[in-house]
């Protein structure tokens, strides 16, 4: 199955993402460990693979891109972002921009020093078709680097990139 016929199904939870949007990104964060990865697609030099369980494994301090399976998991993942953060790891987080979700009132929304909401949706992997939803980043700064504490309400919120 090709990634563009995998966005329209629920045969993945896995969407790799596009690599100029993680440049961008990459350019203002400088990171250093991508826990969501496959050995094809990490974005880091320091990765985690499904296998490793990124979620169970400590981010230390770094800065860390996270774009986690889109399924099931992603309260806990949206949770491990805060956590690490509030451990001293710098995260940001690729999501789909589902406000409606108990994941995103819990973890997000309040949580996360920044919001951005992206313009248009993303085309992830090598799909020629966009994403079937809208996507979020949220950055989570360590209290060192938060000016705001964390403690926003998601008031920082960006359009765009």
């Amino acid at each position: 199955m090709t990634i563009s016929r995998a966005l329209y199904s629920n045969r993945t939870d896995e969407w790799p993402t596009p690599v100029e949007f993680f440049e961008l990104l990459h350019g203002e964060f400088q990171f250093s460990l991508d826990p969501c990865a496959t050995p094809d697609n990490a974005k880091c030099p320091r990765f985690f693979t499904k296998e490793d369980d990124g979620l169970r494994q400590s981010w230390g301090k770094h800065r860390v891109f996270c774009n986690p399976p889109y399924g099931p998991l992603m309260r806990q993942w949206a949770e491990k972002c805060f956590r690490s953060a509030q451990a001293g790891a710098l995260v940001v987080l690729l999501a789909h921009a589902r406000t409606d979700t108990r994941w995103f009132h819990d973890w997000v929304y309040g949580k996360a020093s920044e919001i951005r909401f992206m313009r248009g949706r993303l085309k992830f992997g090598d799909g020629r078709q966009s994403a079937p939803f809208p996507s979020l980043v949220a950055v989570y700064r360590p209290r060192c680097l938060d000016r705001a504490g964390g403690r926003n309400g998601g008031r920082r919120l960006r359009r765009s990139l």
